[in-house]
């Protein structure tokens, strides 16, 4: 059985933004426009700073072998120099500096991840393998690491309507047409007027451009947007994040075979500390400078 990949066409989209981004600002060594208004970001926690998880007995965990793939971006891809680097890879090899453990992180085919698991040539995949009941059947999964908000943006200029169904009322509102974030409008502001557009760049522009008066979308593929030079600082996020797992999943988790529960309880362990150190936020604002949250 194959498993499904998060939001694989946003992701995309977003670690190519991402790319230029980082070329910008190795360039320019700064954000311009409204974008650099919103560079001070709210770092996300997905951890109970109450519950404290008990690593496993030493040595039941020596060694994690994770694969993951190299075409994610910004969560795992080839850098300039062929190199594997992005969120995920960072975060994989945090975690074995937390536990004090020798690991390994390879890159493979999508389509070669759970085979290679299966046959017992690895021990966990950080590669956004969506978590759904049928996933669950085979694989465990540690403790959500990330989420991906749906976030409204409007226009820098704008007059401070509130994102209300009331606030909302005579505005445009921009969506892309047959995504989660339709559904999700639909659902929760049903009397509220929706403009729809085939993909995420022609409702961006129509933001852009005072065609709409605001968009709903992914926030992770926005905020890269947000400091381009495509935006050029015509807009700023509004409101906070919509994180309604119905409509935008249960989040981005480690998957590892059933039956293991000292590998889990390690990378468990493991993430909460590194989210407690601070490690977490600083990858975190490496590879999202403007955050979604």
């Amino acid at each position: 059985m194959k498993y499904r990949r998060i939001s694989r066409q946003v992701v995309l989209v977003a670690g190519i933004c991402l790319l230029l981004v980082v070329s910008v600002l190795a360039g320019s060594g700064r954000l311009s426009g409204a974008a650099a208004q919103q560079t001070e970001s709210t770092i996300p926690s997905f951890w109970d700073p109450k519950r404290r998880i008990e690593r496993p007995p030493a040595g039941s965990v020596q060694a994690v072998r994770f694969l993951t793939t190299d075409d994610f971006p910004p969560f795992d891809f080839l850098d300039q120099d062929g190199r594997l680097v992005g969120f995920n890879v960072d975060l994989a090899r945090a975690i074995c500096d937390e536990l004090a453990i020798r690991c390994t992180i390879q890159a493979r085919e999508w389509d070669d991840l759970l085979p290679r698991l299966r046959e017992g040539g690895a021990d966990a995949i950080v590669a956004g393998i969506a978590i759904t009941a049928d996933a669950r059947k085979e694989l465990d999964f540690s403790n959500v690491y990330m989420r991906l908000p749906g976030r409204f943006v409007v226009r820098a200029d704008n007059d401070g309507f509130a994102l209300t169904p009331e606030g909302l009322a005579g505005k445009t509102l921009a969506v892309v047409a047959r995504t989660a974030h339709e559904a999700y409008l639909a659902a929760f502001f049903p009397e509220v007027g929706r403009k729809l557009y085939p993909d995420a760049v022609a409702a961006r522009e129509a933001l852009k451009s005072g065609e709409a008066d605001a968009l709903f979308g992914d926030g992770m593929q926005l905020s890269f947007w947000l400091q381009s030079q495509a935006a050029n600082g015509c807009c700023v996020f509004a409101g906070g994040p919509y994180l309604e797992s119905r409509f935008f999943g249960e989040g981005m988790a480690i998957a590892m075979p059933r039956g293991k529960p000292e590998l889990k309880q390690a990378i468990d362990a493991a993430l909460a500390s590194l989210n407690e150190k601070g490690v977490y936020a600083e990858l975190y604002l490496r590879y999202f400078p403007v955050g979604f949250f």
